[in-house]
């Protein structure tokens, strides 16, 4: 299985591969944004590339140089979009001043993820003729994003290595699924906002986030197992079938992630985007900051990682006080 996703990969890069039937099921939104270069320069190279996406969607549609084919769904475009501007208000408005109600808020998340992805998961899996269909095509793999995980579910039935493309996951389902080791003592969890340098606290609240995590994709993908065990006929999770990925495609931006290691199946391919990047500007900004040595630190530890991506600085600070 491992062998047939890198050559996929390896055909994307060098182009000197055999053609191949690519099977594509993306997650909607930035996801898809960020996985559609990659599906069209598959394409683009010869090969057969189809993408399955449902009727109703926020940000996806056709793409160049691949075949796409739909699937209805229980919901109308304006309900999606009410649903969301509603998760929206709720992520502004919500209150986050403590440790208890930011794992509320958590919680509420994966409750409305794990409803709209059984409904969407549904459509697919129980649609006999686009089944029937992808089952003709005879692929040789699936790429797949794991926020939206019925394409892993698919690639199980359909017995096909899969390639998981990963963006931003509610639960960190990639590093569950290959057991990459994360040292608890000095990698920060995402979301914590802590840096590299932490407090025993911070380092104690780290630990305990970490031993919630698999409670969390447990939680978000628990109507999605019912989903998988019933459609593949056998008890078994969303983590167990991520588990067997052939290659996990990384987003990994380092202005927002701290330096992990890495499973050999794991592969870094570029930043959020995957666009080509523009020429910086020529035109400088330039900061007069006049702060105390103190406020200077912890105004840096807020603000290095916004500068990373930030245009070209010249930053002047004048005697501390």
């Amino acid at each position: 299985m491992a062998r047939v996703a890198l050559l996929m990969l390896c055909a994307f890069w060098l182009g000197a591969a055999r053609a191949g039937k690519l099977l594509v099921i993306p997650a909607d939104g930035s996801h898809w944004m960020g996985m559609k270069p990659l599906v069209e320069e598959l394409g683009r190279k010869g090969h057969e590339v189809v993408v399955v996406i449902p009727e109703v969607s926020m940000s996806m549609g056709t793409s160049q140089h691949s075949t796409t084919l739909t699937f209805p769904v229980p919901y109308t475009k304006e309900d999606m979009m009410e649903a969301f501007d509603g998760a929206m208000d709720h992520f502004i408005n919500r209150d986050l001043s403590t440790m208890l109600r930011k794992l509320k808020n958590y919680w509420d998340t994966m409750d409305a993820l794990n409803w709209f992805t059984m409904l969407t998961s549904e459509s697919l899996l129980y649609n006999k003729e686009l089944m029937q269909k992808l089952r003709d095509y005879k692929f040789d793999a699936l790429l797949t994003d794991p926020f939206f995980p019925v394409g892993i579910i698919v690639g199980e039935h359909l017995s096909l290595p899969s390639i998981n493309i990963h963006t931003s996951l509610p639960c960190p389902l990639d590093f569950i699924a290959t057991r990459n080791p994360r040292p608890n003592s000095y990698v920060p969890h995402r979301y914590t906002q802590y840096g590299s340098s932490m407090s025993l606290w911070e380092r104690t609240v780290n630990l305990f986030r970490a031993a919630l995590e698999p409670a969390g994709c447990s939680r978000i993908y628990a109507n999605a197992d019912k989903v998988a065990s019933q459609f593949l006929q056998r008890k078994t999770t969303i983590v167990e079938l991520a588990s067997r990925a052939a290659v996990w495609l990384m987003f990994y931006d380092f202005a927002f992630e701290f330096p992990v290691a890495l499973m050999p199946n794991m592969v870094l391919i570029g930043g959020l985007k995957s666009g080509k990047p523009k020429p910086l500007p020529q035109v400088m900004v330039h900061l007069d900051l006049c702060l105390t040595e103190k406020s200077l630190k912890t105004w840096w530890q807020h603000q290095r990682t916004a500068l990373l991506i930030m245009r070209p600085l010249s930053i002047s600070l004048c005697t501390y006080n």
